[in-house]
């Protein structure tokens, strides 16, 4: 079952961070990379993108604000994974009634 979102002002500035968060090119990469190899460390994903770690520090904060990453720490290593639900929730028919007619949804 579908939530319904209520069309209030911390709704549609919680979706500007989730949209924000995507409107870069670097930071789909990142996801893409992510996705790719299912759990990945800092330290391999600076190496994969050719970007210093903390350049890519900032990106990782923003995806993760955000709620499409998750994040373990393991020793000294972060590594991020995909939250499949809430990257699957920017795209997902639970948006229809923000932004359709009733009758659309």
């Amino acid at each position: 079952m579908l939530k319904t979102l209520e069309p209030t002002q911390e709704t549609f500035q919680q979706f500007e961070k989730k949209y924000k968060a995507l409107a870069d090119a670097k930071r789909l990469e990142i996801l893409h990379l992510v996705q790719k190899h299912s759990s990945v460390c800092v330290c391999d994903l600076a190496e994969m993108i050719d970007m210093p770690q903390s350049k890519l520090s900032y990106h990782l904060k923003l995806l993760l604000e955000a709620g499409y990453l998750t994040v373990k720490k393991k020793g000294t290593w972060n590594y991020y994974s995909i939250h499949d639900e809430e990257l699957n929730n920017v795209l997902s028919p639970e948006l229809c009634c923000l932004f359709r007619n009733e009758d659309k949804c």
